[in-house]
C-alpha cells in the first residue's frame, strides 16, 4: 500500500479500494480518455484502455482491480458482442450473399491458416494458443465505417461485401474460440466436435426461432414504454449468453447470436437503438475496456523484446494476409483497384471481437501477458492504419462515382431559419429565405429561436419575450405574402435545439446568419454553427449579408475541384441557380483547380435557366486576389463548400469565410451540401 502524504488525502491508501472513489475515477476515465485520444485522431476505445493500464495495479497502482470492475467488465464484454451482432448489415448480405461469403471466408481463412503456422513455428506458441491468436486477427471490426458512410460509398458492391463478410469472420472466430476452449478442458475427439456443433445448432436455432417472435409480440404491446423495451432486450442478451454458458460455449457467442436475432427488429434511428447505444457506450462497454486496460502490464513491454516481437509478427501477418485476401477477392469478383483498396482498408480494423477473444484466451491461461500486451499494441496500430487506408481509397472511389438522372420533380424548399435572441439584420435573412423559395414557394419559412435557460428569469418569461420579437418577424412574412411559422423553445444546447427543430418541421434546408465577429477557436464559424454542421446531414446555408439581398447586381460562385462528386452537389447547384434566377442577376462560376468546361456541362444538367459564365482559377492562392479585383459592394459571393472531410473538401475552405468577409461585397453565402442521399440529389436534374 502507498499512503498519501497530502493532508486532505491523509486517510487514503493506494491502490484505492473504496467503491465510491473507484466508481468516480472510472466515470472520469470514461469521460476524459476518449476526448483526449479523439483529438489525436484515435478511436475513443484506445483512450480508456491506455488510461486503465496507467492507473491499474501493473503501472501506477492508483486503483485496485476489484471484483466489481471484473464483473462489470464481463457484462460489458457480453454487451459489446451483442452490439456487434446488432450492427451487422444483414440486408447487404441478403442482397449479395455470394459476395459476402467469398470475402468473409477468404478474409478469415488466409490470416487464420498462415497465422496458425507462423505463430506456432516462429513464436513457439502452443497449438491451441496459435489457433486462438490467429482467430483474433482473422476477424475484423469496421473501425473505418464512419469514413465510407461519410463519403457515400456504402452501397458500393465491394463495400457491401465487407459488411456482409463480417458475419462470417466474426462467427468463425467465435466458433474457433468454442472449439479451442472445449479442447483445453478435455481431449480432442470426434465427440468434442459433435458436441460443439450440436451446442451451436441449439444456440443458433433457439435464438433465431425464439427471440424474434417473442420480441415482435413484446414490441407490439409495449411500443410506448421504451424502457420496458430496453429491459426486454437486456433479458434477451443475457438469456442467450446464459444458454451459451449452459451449452459450454462462450457467453459472448450467445450475445453475438442474440444481436443477429434482434438485428431486423431494432431499426437504426429509433428510440430503442439510441438507448441501447447510449447505455453501452456510456457505461457497460467502457467498463470492459477499463477491465482490459488494468490487465495490461506495461512493464512486460519494457522488460524485453518479446512483446514487441509478438506484436510485430501478428501485425505483419494480419496486414499481409488481409491484403492477399483483398487481392484474391478483387480478382475473382472483377473489382477495380480502388474497390480492392477499400476492402483492404476496412478489413484491417481490429477492436471488439479481437479484444474479446484475447481476454478469454488470457483468462483461460492460453495466453500470457506478452500476448495480451501485443494484441493491445496491434489494436493501436490498426486504429491508425485502417482509417488511413480507407480514407485514401474511399475518397478516390467517391470521386469516380457517377450520378445519374432522376425523374422526381423539384420540391418547394422547406426552410428552417434559426434566429438568435439578439440577432442583427434579421430582416435581411428573412428576405434571403424568400428569395431562395422563389415565386413558386408555398411552404412556410419556419423561424426558430432557441433560448438558453437564464437563472435570473423563468422559462415562461424568456419564451414570452422571444415570442414578442418573433411577432415582428411574422409580420414581415405577411407583407411578402409568404407564410412564416415562428417558434421559441428553451434548450441548454442551442445547436441541438436547431437540429431537433429541423427534424420536427421536416425541413430540407437550414439557413443561418453569421456576423463574422465570433471566435474562431472552434473550427470555422464558431461553436453553434459548426455544431449544427456536425449534427445534421441537411444542406446548411451560412450567410453574411452586408447589403440587402434585393440590391445584388452580380453573383460569383466559387466551386472547388471535386465538389461535383459530392452526393449533394446538384442540389447545391440548384439552390445557387434559383438564387440567381430569383434575383435576376448574371452568374460567374469560378472553378478552382478544375476544368470550366466540365462544370459548365454539369450546371446545364440542373433545372433553372440563368445566364452564366465559367472561368478557371488555377490555384487557391489566386482566388481571393481575383475576387478582390473584380467585385464591388453590391455583389454576392456563393461558395459551394463541402463539410470537413467530405468529398470535395479542401483545407483552404477552413478560413475562406473569414477572408470573404474582408472583400468589398461583404456579402457571401456558403452552401454546405446535403450528406449521404445521392438519390435525393438527382431530382434536381433536367428530365430529357
Amino acid at each position: 500500500m502507498i499512503a498519501s502524504s497530502a493532508p486532505f488525502l491523509a486517510g487514503l491508501e493506494f491502490p484505492l479500494e473504496e467503491p465510491v472513489l473507484i466508481f468516480t475515477i472510472a466515470m472520469a476515465v470514461f469521460l476524459a480518455g476518449p476526448l483526449v485520444v479523439k483529438r489525436l485522431g484515435q478511436p475513443g476505445i484506445v483512450g480508456i484502455v491506455v488510461v486503465g493500464a496507467a492507473i491499474g495495479p501493473n503501472a501506477l497502482g492508483l486503483v485496485e482491480h476489484t471484483s466489481a470492475i471484473v464483473l462489470l467488465g464481463e457484462v460489458g464484454l457480453i454487451y459489446l458482442l451483442f452490439t456487434v451482432g446488432l450492427e451487422l448489415d444483414l440486408q447487404g448480405f441478403k442482397d449479395a450473399p455470394e459476395n459476402a461469403a467469398l470475402f468473409g471466408l477468404a478474409s478469415f481463412f488466409l490470416p487464420f491458416l498462415v497465422g496458425t503456422a507462423v505463430t506456432y513455428t516462429v513464436l513457439g506458441l502452443e497449438f491451441y494458443a496459435a489457433l486462438l491468436l490467429s482467430a483474433v486477427f482473422a476477424s475484423h471490426t469496421l473501425l473505418a465505417y464512419p469514413i465510407v458512410n461519410r463519403l457515400g460509398v456504402t452501397k458500393n458492391r465491394a463495400v457491401t461485401a465487407v459488411f456482409g463478410g463480417i458475419l462470417f469472420t466474426d462467427t468463425l472466430a467465435l466458433v474457433v474460440l468454442a472449439i479451442v476452449t472445449g479442447a483445453v478442458d478435455g481431449d480432442v475427439t470426434v465427440w468434442l466436435f459433435a458436441q460443439v456443433f450440436l451446442s451451436l445448432a441449439i444456440l443458433f436455432g433457439g435464438a433465431w426461432f425464439v427471440i424474434p417472435p417473442l420480441s415482435r409480440r413484446f414490441f407490439q404491446n409495449f411500443s410506448q414504454e421504451s424502457y420496458f423495451e430496453f429491459l426486454f432486450v437486456m433479458v434477451a442478451i443475457f438469456a442467450a449468453a446464459s444458454l451459451a454458458e449452459v451449452l459450454e460455449l462462450s457467453p459472448i457467442l450467445g450475445a453475438f447470436v442474440a444481436g443477429i436475432a434482434l438485428n431486423r427488429l431494432i431499426p437504426q434511428g429509433g428510440t430503442l437503438i439510441n438507448r441501447i447505444e447510449f447505455v453501452g457506450n456510456a457505461f457497460f462497454i467502457p467498463f470492459f475496456l477499463l477491465h482490459v486496460g488494468m490487465l495490461v502490464d506495461p512493464s512486460v513491454i519494457l522488460d524485453g523484446p518479446q512483446t514487441l516481437q509478438i506484436a510485430a509478427v501478428i501485425i505483419a501477418i494480419m496486414i499481409g494476409t488481409k491484403a492477399a485476401a483483398a487481392q484474391l477477392v478483387a480478382a475473382v469478383q472483377g473489382y477495380t483497384n480502388l474497390e480492392r483498396n477499400v476492402i483492404f482498408g476496412l478489413s484491417t480494423g481490429q477492436a471488439a471481437a479481437a479484444l474479446a477473444i484475447t481476454l478469454i484466451g488470457y483468462e483461460a491461461e492460453l495466453f500470457g501477458s506478452e500476448v495480451l500486451n501485443a494484441v493491445v499494441l496491434m489494436l493501436l496500430v490498426t486504429a491508425l492504419v485502417s482509417p488511413w487506408l480507407t480514407e485514401r481509397a474511399a475518397t478516390a472511389l467517391a470521386l469516380e462515382r457517377e450520378v445519374g438522372d432522376g425523374a422526381d420533380s423539384v420540391s418547394d424548399p422547406n426552410i428552417l431559419l434559426p434566429l438568435s435572441h439578439h440577432a442583427e439584420l434579421q430582416e435581411r435573412l428573412l428576405e434571403l429565405s424568400f428569395v431562395l423559395k422563389g415565386e413558386r414557394g408555398t411552404e412556410p419559412v419556419h423561424v426558430l429561436t432557441v433560448v438558453q435557460p437564464d437563472r435570473s428569469k423563468s422559462p415562461e418569461t424568456q419564451i414570452a419575450e422571444v415570442r414578442q420579437e418573433l411577432e415582428g418577424v411574422a409580420a414581415i412574412g405577411g407583407a411578402a405574402e409568404t407564410p412564416v411559422h415562428t417558434e421559441a423553445r428553451v434548450n441548454h444546447n442551442v445547436a441541438s435545439g436547431i437540429v431537433q427543430g429541423a427534424l420536427e418541421v421536416e425541413a430540407n434546408q437550414i439557413l443561418m446568419g453569421w456576423d463574422a465577429t465570433q471566435s474562431f477557436s472552434h473550427r470555422i464559424f464558431g461553436s453553434i454553427i459548426d455544431q449544427v454542421l456536425d449534427r445534421t446531414s441537411l444542406p446548411v446555408l451560412i450567410s453574411r449579408l452586408g447589403h440587402p439581398i434585393n440590391t445584388t447586381k452580380r453573383l460569383f460562385v466559387v466551386v472547388p475541384i471535386g465538389a461535383d462528386h459530392h452526393e449533394g452537389f446538384y442540389e447545391a447547384v440548384h439552390i445557387t441557380k434559383r438564387l440567381a434566377a430569383s434575383l435576376g442577376v448574371p452568374m460567374t462560376v469560378l472553378v478552382v483547380e478544375g476544368t470550366s468546361h466540365q462544370f459548365e456541362r454539369l450546371f446545364e444538367l440542373v433545372e433553372e435557366d440563368v445566364s452564366a459564365e465559367f472561368e478557371e482559377v488555377a490555384e487557391w492562392g489566386q482566388l481571393l486576389p481575383d475576387l478582390e479585383e473584380r467585385t464591388d459592394g453590391d455583389d454576392l459571393i456563393v461558395s459551394i463548400s463541402p463539410r470537413r472531410g467530405d468529398v470535395g473538401w479542401h483545407t483552404e475552405l477552413s478560413d475562406l469565410p473569414a477572408r470573404l468577409a474582408d472583400l468589398p461585397p461583404a456579402s457571401f453565402i456558403t452552401i454546405h451540401p446535403r450528406q449521404g442521399e445521392p438519390e435525393y440529389d438527382r431530382q434536381y436534374l433536367r428530365i430529357e
